[in-house]
């Protein structure tokens, strides 16, 4: 259950010493089911979990709700009860960490897209392990034991650019979007080393299996805006014929915050102004106040309401850290301001 006194936002943390997410939780996945019940998928790790992995992800698992606020974890059939981990096959794309960042229902079957890191290890100034990461997916009848499709690259779907494309170092974190013409659109986002710059590229399928590159798509800001160091995680979602893109802006000094683009197309986009000061939608908490949300917020998953409000679900981290793996990443809720997209609050018990 979450109870989280004081802390606004605030509706998930990681798990006991027992449970594979036992030291931290990250980019939740979330689906309002037709019976009214709520799923979540979410990626973490246990203390153990290779530390070469400077990221976050690590493994799986699902948790379930009836309100979409207090949730219950299920016990998966895989390590420490996660219900997706890395392939055990060293040559594949995913054998070193995945984690989910896209989960649908369509034919009957829960589709997944996730990102993979293989066995490569890279030294920039550190030595880091699976940092080639690209997209993957797998299907699942109950959501708990999924099957992988088979890509192309390794088994992944996408492969890196060439040297000097913007998506040379990886493609990850892939949203992918049944269009209401039966095509897909993916997309993800990369890190450029030259420029310390994160920037969201796109891909389209008629079939969901075959990808065209279209490139990239959202760039950095204006200097002294919340995403002036670029541009990452991301949820796209369509509203009366509108896309919507709720993403995560990084700035010079590595807070994080969330922004709104809008396109008529689902391939040109252009930024909304927010309603904060940075110019974001939805941003982290007054630097220095101790909360669990001080350093940055990011990866949205937002859910459309009957009433037409959205629920942006969310990662906060603490601040403190100087890496990822410094900080204590847990999961909030935040609501927009009914059909206000621009505003949103954070939910309080």
């Amino acid at each position: 259950m979450s109870n989280h006194q004081n802390q606004p936002g605030l509706i998930f943390s990681p798990g006991s010493q027992d449970w594979w997410d036992s030291e931290r939780v990250s980019s939740p996945e979330v689906l309002r089911c037709p019976d009214g019940s709520w799923k979540m998928w979410y990626y973490g790790r246990d203390p153990n979990f290779d530390p070469l992995i400077k990221l976050p992800s690590g493994r799986c698992g699902l948790a379930v709700s009836s309100d979409g606020i207090n949730w219950e974890r299920i016990k998966g059939n895989l390590t420490m009860g996660a219900v997706f981990e890395p392939h055990p096959d060293s040559n594949r794309f995913d054998s070193s960490h995945i984690g989910v960042t896209s989960v649908s229902f369509w034919n009957d079957l829960y589709w997944m897209w996730y990102f993979g890191g293989d066995q490569t290890v890279e030294n920039f100034g550190f030595e880091v392990k699976g940092i080639h990461m690209l997209p993957g997916c797998a299907v699942s009848r109950d959501g708990i034991n999924w099957v992988r499709l088979e890509g192309p690259y390794r088994g992944a779907f996408l492969d890196r650019g060439k040297a000097d494309e913007f998506d040379a170092l990886f493609c990850t974190m892939p949203n992918v979007l049944q269009d209401d013409d039966g095509s897909w659109k993916m997309y993800y986002h990369s890190l450029n080393l030259k420029t310390r710059q994160f920037s969201i590229g796109m891909a389209v399928s008629t079939d969901g299996f075959r990808w065209s590159k279209i490139g990239q798509i959202l760039g950095p800001g204006t200097p002294g805006s919340f995403d002036e160091r670029g541009t990452g995680t991301r949820h796209v979602l369509k509203i009366d014929s509108q896309y919507l893109m709720f993403y995560e802006g990084v700035n010079n000094d590595s807070y994080f915050s969330i922004g709104l683009a809008i396109s008529d197309d689902g391939i040109n986009w252009k930024k909304q102004p927010g309603s904060l000061d940075n110019g974001s939608v939805f941003t982290h908490a007054p630097k220095g106040s101790g909360c669990w949300d001080a350093q940055a917020v990011g990866t949205p998953c937002v859910v459309p309401m009957p009433d037409s409000s959205l629920r942006m679900y969310y990662v906060g981290c603490n601040e403190g850290g100087n890496t990822e793996l410094d900080s204590n990443h847990q999961i909030g809720l935040a609501i927009s301001d009914g059909t206000n997209f621009l505003k949103w609050n954070r939910w309080e018990s």
